[in-house]
């Protein structure tokens, strides 16, 4: 019996899981955007979320929805389908280490930020526009609209635009997420907690732990790639080179420019890794009967400890 999943399972539950955080991914992409005033303190989370609804209402908050769940039916499906392809190969050829299994994850992950790259410039654009002078906008009216308008004004060539940086992320995160919190979720099942020496079952605390740790590791090891790519993507096509943006920001704001939208982004990516696997699991289980062989089988005492997540 099979033990494949539909492919466009993963972008279906990472669609509803971004649903859900949205406003937090368009807060983290107009603090990374915003231009540095000299002299003057950066903006918090809260006041930059404050500032949006006062000028704009709550609804500015969902602005770019649309693309993001472009962005999640192409990143995404394309980064967990084909880590779930890969896996079952190296699964099926009896190669499955924990070394190949993140490799795989680094593969399915550049795959789905080149995938994905079109999305992302509409999205980071359709967020950081209400950050913008007026002159500077892009307004989108919704992420279709902003391709078309993309490829009008920048020809294909504008749907590249930070390929090089939004790739890297997306090797990045596929691993550190991912990996990591199969890594956390696996240790907390088979070693109880100390002192307390409460042990962890496959339920919804544990997801919630283990989501949050990784959520944390993940962000950090994400960071200077996604500032760097939101600042790029935000970029018109008169505008400067990888070289030229990096250099600019070092020197206006030092090192910690690479930093900037780390908290709303990991308060983004906790509860939207959480929603995304608790969202996978419940469509898991709601798949045709091919699926049952994986489902049952998915803690099984073969499973060693390390191997990804979907394992």
């Amino acid at each position: 019996m099979s033990s494949q999943y539909p492919f466009w399972l993963g972008g279906i539950a990472a669609s509803m899981a971004a649903t859900c955080t949205h406003p937090l991914d368009v807060t983290k992409v107009r603090m990374q955007t915003l231009s540095s005033i000299p002299g003057s303190k950066r903006p918090s989370t809260i006041s930059v979320i404050r500032s949006s609804i006062a000028q704009s209402g709550f609804h500015s908050l969902y602005v770019g929805l649309s693309a993001s769940l472009m962005r999640q039916m192409t990143y995404s499906l394309v980064r967990l389908g084909a880590y779930e392809k890969l896996k079952s190969h190296l699964v099926e050829e009896g190669k499955s280490s924990t070394a190949k299994l993140l490799l795989a994850a680094c593969i399915a992950g550049g795959l789905g930020g080149i995938a994905g790259n079109p999305a992302d410039i509409i999205l980071v654009r359709m967020t950081s526009d209400l950050v913008r002078p007026s002159e500077q906008r892009y307004n989108y009216s919704n992420a279709i609209s902003g391709v078309i308008d993309l490829i009008r004004k920048e020809g294909f060539k504008g749907l590249t635009r930070g390929l090089g940086t939004n790739t890297s992320r997306a090797v990045l995160m596929n691993m550190s997420q991912v990996g990591s919190y199969d890594l956390i979720k696996t240790t907390l099942i088979q070693n109880p907690i100390p002192v307390i020496n409460y042990k962890f079952r496959d339920s919804l605390p544990l997801h919630l732990v283990s989501s949050c740790l990784a959520g944390m590791f993940a962000t950090t090891i994400c960071s200077p790639a996604d500032v760097m790519r939101s600042r790029l993507m935000a970029s018109s096509c008169s505008q400067a080179s990888f070289a030229v943006v990096i250099s600019q920001s070092f020197r206006d704001e030092g090192i910690r420019f690479l930093f900037k939208g780390w908290t709303p982004s990991f308060i983004r990516l906790g509860p939207n890794t959480v929603l995304m696997f608790v969202f996978y699991e419940a469509s898991l289980y709601s798949c045709p009967l091919s699926c049952y062989k994986y489902i049952n089988n998915r803690y099984s005492k073969s499973r060693r400890p390390g191997h990804l997540c979907f394992d």
